[in-house]
Order: structure tokens, then C-alpha cells, then sequence
């Protein structure tokens, strides 16, 4: 089968959630299948390491895609083009968005619905464009994967959508995760958790990212269990991580 792909989150020295997931999980599934074709759509020039094997042909349909406007053109006109081209059994479109003028089938991943749950930290244009066009991807597509059975079930309440076309797949490790010696992990908790144990946050710093009820939780545990146990959050500082901060209390520590 000759498998097309989404892979405009794959950028150079700046991949994060959407990017991550593309990365990690289709650098195995190319590898581990080679009896399939790959077509790798980027809406941009791309770096080599992302063509991961022999059976990824990468194909760049410009102009990059990053407003409402350019989603529309770029799903609608310039995916269904490269499709027809590449004779493409399947689309496979990891940030939430699909096409809606292709004939091909379409696998469709849906990662979280937070536009719904947090549209302040959304700008008005892509809010629109997310509320109005999240429903009709998803009875467009085929299939609807996503990350975790809490964001399944949360789909299944705001959307009109049977629970057979959804499936949970986890997002693929790094290969850096894997297990260390009790002399490394010594020597995390002197450097980070003042030889403390730990629970581990890793993502943005952001309001979006649910931390400050992270936070509120965390202090009530700390409360009720009288625990000496630490709280590390671990990402980059985002937009509007002020607020965030300053919640941040002396049983915390922040990593970035």
C-alpha cells in the first residue's frame, strides 16, 4: 500500500507535541514495513533526517500552511492533488485536521479537544476555524485515533461520533527513554529533587497545560499525606507561564 502522511509539524530544530508523535511513530512504522510506500507531505523545505527509510518519498506542497486560510488550501486543493498523483490508499493526518475533498480515506488523529476546554489561550481565527471544522473532519474520516482513553471519551461527549471509529494509540517513546542505574537516578534525585522522591511533569509551561489544578492538587497531597515528596516540572517556559509561576511554591521545582 502506498501510505501518504501529514508531516508539516516535522521542522528543524523545533519539534514539539503534533511533531514529536509524527517523528517517533512513523520513524518505526516506515522502518518496521518496508513492504509499504510512505508519502511524506511537508509544507515546507525539510530536513534529510526526517526521510528515516528507502520507502518515504517526501513531497513539499507549499505555501506553508499556518493560518485558516492556508489550512483550507492546503488540505483541500494541495493535499487531494498529491493523493491523485501518488495513487495514495491512505492519508494519515496527525494534527487534527483533515481533508475534506478527497475521495481517499483517511485516518484522522485527534489529540485533545483543549480548544474546547481552554479557547482564551486560542486565537479568535484559529478558535473559528477549529469549532467549526473539528466536527466535520471527524465524520469525514475513516478512522479517529487519539492519545489517551480520557481524550476518546471526551470526543465521544462533545461529538456525534460512534466509539468503534475510535481508537487510543499511545504516542511512540523517545529513544532516550529507557532504564538507568540506581548511581544515575541517585544522582537525578541530588541535582533536582534534593534527594527527595519525585513526581515528574514534563510539557510547556503553560496555563493550557492544566498545571495550575496540577498545582492545587499537588499542595493538597502535600497536606493531607504530611509527604516530603517533590514535584519537578520539566519544559520550556511558553507564553503566559507567569501565571503559572507564581503557584509555583517551595515544594516545587521547575526544569527547563
Amino acid at each position: 500500500m502506498r501510505i501518504a502522511v501529514n508531516t508539516r509539524f516535522l521542522l528543524k530544530d523545533y519539534l514539539e507535541g503534533y511533531g514529536y508523535f509524527v517523528y517517533e511513530t512513523f520513524k518505526r512504522i516506515t522502518q518496521n514495513h518496508p513492504e509499504h510506500e510512505f508519502i511524506f507531505i511537508f509544507d515546507r523545505q525539510f530536513d534529510e533526517r526526517f526521510i528515516f527509510s528507502s520507502n518515504i518519498i517526501p513531497v513539499v506542497a507549499s505555501p506553508p500552511a499556518r493560518h485558516p486560510l492556508l489550512w483550507k488550501w492546503w488540505y483541500n486543493v494541495k493535499v487531494p492533488l498529491i493523493l491523485k498523483k501518488y495513487k495514495a490508499g491512505l492519508f494519515v493526518s496527525a494534527d487534527g485536521f483533515c481533508s475534506l475533498s478527497t475521495k481517499v480515506p483517511q485516518c484522522l488523529v485527534v489529540h485533545d479537544l483543549s480548544f474546547l476546554h481552554y479557547p482564551k489561550f486560542i486565537k479568535k481565527s484559529h478558535l473559528v476555524f477549529y469549532k467549526r471544522y473539528t466536527p466535520k473532519f471527524l465524520a469525514k474520516v475513516n478512522s479517529v485515533a487519539t492519545v489517551s482513553q480520557f481524550s476518546k471519551q471526551d470526543i465521544l461527549q462533545h461529538y456525534n461520533i460512534s466509539p468503534e471509529k475510535i481508537n487510543v494509540v499511545y504516542s511512540a517513546a523517545k529513544q532516550n527513554f529507557q532504564a538507568v542505574s540506581e548511581e544515575v537516578k541517585r544522582q537525578i534525585k541530588g541535582n533536582f529533587s534534593d534527594n527527595k522522591e519525585y513526581f515528574l511533569f514534563t510539557g510547556a509551561i503553560h496555563p493550557r497545560k492544566n498545571l495550575l489544578n496540577l498545582l492545587k492538587a499537588f499542595s493538597v497531597f502535600k497536606k493531607r499525606q504530611q509527604s516530603s515528596i517533590k514535584l519537578l516540572l520539566a519544559g520550556r517556559l511558553a507564553w503566559k507561564s507567569l501565571k503559572v509561576w507564581k503557584h509555583i511554591n517551595t515544594g516545587m521545582t521547575l526544569c527547563y
